[in-house]
């Protein structure tokens, strides 16, 4: 449906409301605002901030000079951050609308959207059939379902939820005094354009290790314009079969916002490069005024044969689940 215009729905259990445009998270709290976002949806779809609250792919992150092979034949992709292409090219998951497939109402209210994607879209091998639920599961937790089916070739596949958080509020400046822990010991370093060398290297001792709770703020001034990396995530405490990716805690508002999902990776990112966006209410975001936690296949693994693979046969089924629960403490 080309021609369906976007529109803002509300899922709200009493305790928690959350607000979606057509698969684009804009708010969720109980007493706060903790997402960073616009006020109506034209900010969204012309891209004014880089992917506030979208879904993001065919593929998120990076592929390296927006080149790969699959199945002996070479695919050449948008290089839409230049001298890569990333979160899918030029017109991305992000700014396509998507379909509501299912609107339930309730104890547990949920939203389904849904996306075809057809061969060759912005370089991409086969038609793609993709789903994105979101569920309040309980009065403090919100669940992200993201689905899909490769319909008649094998393609890479590697979505991601790219949602800025701040816990203090959207408006309250940045979130370096934020603490962040990580259920990840390793990391992949990056070149000078932030595509992974391919290495897996231990964060012990290094600014990029959150294996302990840590103020964002304590080392980024080590790691250049900050945190934009991904994690391999460790698989420990699990919950629902999800493992646990991140924990961010707020201590002047006491909230904590615990991340679970099925995925290999993390990027870590601390809004480098949003520079004086205006948002909701008229509020200016800037630098590190929000953080990242894209639960993710890892960046350029369709480049890198040691990293898992990202991609899907036709017929198979895609899914990736995060789990978002918040709390006081």
């Amino acid at each position: 449906m080309a021609d369906q215009k976007p529109q803002i729905f509300e899922l709200n259990n009493g305790t928690m409301q959350v607000l979606l445009i057509v698969a684009l998270l804009t708010f969720v709290g109980n007493l706060a605002d903790v997402v960073l976002g616009f006020d109506s949806v034209e900010p969204y779809l012309n891209r004014v901030a880089p992917y506030f609250g979208a879904i993001v792919g065919r593929v998120a992150n990076r592929i390296k000079d927006g080149k790969f092979t699959l199945n002996g034949v070479d695919y050449t992709l948008p290089v839409n951050r230049p001298p890569n292409s990333l979160h899918g090219g030029h017109k991305g998951f992000d700014i396509v609308v998507w379909e509501v497939a299912e609107y339930k109402k309730g104890e547990k209210p949920s939203i389904t959207f849904k996306y075809h994607s057809h061969d060759g879209e912005e370089g991409y091998p086969g038609d793609l059939s993709v789903t994105a639920t979101y569920t309040l599961t309980s009065s403090m937790t919100l669940r992200l379902d993201m689905e899909a089916v490769a319909e008649n070739k094998a393609t890479p596949l590697n979505l991601a939820q790219h949602t800025y958080w701040n816990l203090a509020g959207h408006n309250s400046g940045n979130i370096l005094d934020q603490s962040v822990q990580i259920w990840g010991s390793h990391f992949t370093p990056v070149d000078q354009n932030i595509v992974p060398t391919g290495e897996i290297l231990p964060v012990k001792g290094t600014p990029f290790d959150f294996t302990t709770e840590k103020k964002v703020g304590v080392s980024i001034h080590e790691v250049g314009l900050g945190y934009d990396h991904n994690y391999a995530l460790d698989c420990g405490e699990e919950k629902e079969g999800l493992k646990h990716a991140a924990k961010v805690k707020d201590r002047s508002s006491s909230r904590v916002l615990d991340l679970w999902t099925n995925a290999p990776g993390m990027q870590f990112y601390t809004a480098n490069y949003v520079n004086g966006i205006v948002g909701k209410g008229g509020a200016v975001y800037g630098k590190h005024s929000g953080l990242c936690l894209e639960t993710q296949g890892f960046p350029n693994a369709i480049n890198q044969p040691n990293f898992p693979s990202v991609v899907i046969q036709p017929g198979e089924k895609y899914g990736h689940t995060m789990l978002f629960e918040f709390s006081i403490e």
